[in-house]
C-alpha cells in the first residue's frame, strides 16, 4: 500500500519495515528544467551575403528618403486637404460663382492676347488683369492679400537695398583709401 502526501517533500511509504525515503525537488519530473535544443545556425549562403551587402550600401539612402518623406508628408496632406475643401466649396458654391470665375478667367485670356511680344508682358498683363477683376468681386479678400503681399514686398526691398549697399560701400571705400595712400 503506497501512500502519497500532498506536499512537495512528501514521503513514500511502501512497507512499514523500510526506512522512509525523501524525494528531492530535482527528482520530480514536474520541476526538472527542459533540455535546451541544440540549434546550429546554418552558414549564410551567397544570396544572403549579397542581400546583406546591398542593405549596408542602401542604408544611408533609405534614411534620407525616410527623412524627406517625413518632411513632405505634412505638405502633401495639407495639399490634399485643400483639394477636398475646394471640392466641397465647388459642390456648395455661392450664387453667381461660376459667372464670376468665368469673367476672371476671360480677363486672364485677354491679358495673354494683349501681351504680345515680351515674356515679361506675358507674365504681368494676365496676372494684373485677373487680379483687378478678382478684386472687383472679392474686395475684402483683395485687401487682405494686398496687405500681406505689401509687407512681404517691403521686407524683400529692404533686404535688397541692404545687400546692394553692402556690395557697393566696401568697394568705394577701398578704392578711395588705396588711391589716397598711393598719392603722398
Amino acid at each position: 500500500t503506497k501512500r502519497r502526501g500532498g506536499r512537495a517533500g512528501a514521503r513514500l511509504q511502501s512497507d512499514p519495515k523500510e526506512p522512509e525515503a525523501r524525494l528531492k525537488l530535482d527528482d520530480l519530473s514536474l520541476y526538472t528544467a527542459p533540455q535546451k535544443p541544440h540549434y546550429v545556425e546554418p552558414a549564410a549562403g551567397q544570396l544572403e551575403e549579397h542581400v546583406a551587402t546591398l542593405r549596408k550600401l542602401v542604408e544611408p539612402y533609405t534614411g534620407w528618403c525616410q527623412a524627406t518623406v517625413g518632411k513632405l508628408k505634412p505638405k502633401v496632406e495639407s495639399l490634399v486637404q485643400s483639394g477636398n475643401d475646394s471640392y466641397v466649396y465647388l459642390q456648395n458654391h455661392p450664387k453667381d460663382f461660376y459667372a464670376q470665375a468665368g469673367i476672371i478667367g476671360f480677363t486672364g485670356l485677354l491679358g495673354l492676347f494683349l501681351a504680345r511680344g515680351s515674356r515679361v508682358k506675358k507674365l504681368i498683363y494676365p496676372a494684373g488683369l485677373m487680379t483687378v477683376s478678382a478684386s472687383l468681386y472679392y474686395p475684402e479678400e483683395a485687401v487682405t492679400i494686398a496687405k500681406s503681399t505689401g509687407d512681404s514686398v517691403y521686407g524683400y526691398a529692404v533686404r535688397g537695398f541692404a545687400a546692394a549697399e553692402k556690395l557697393l560701400s566696401p568697394q568705394s571705400k577701398d578704392g578711395k583709401g588705396s588711391k589716397a595712400e598711393t598719392k603722398p
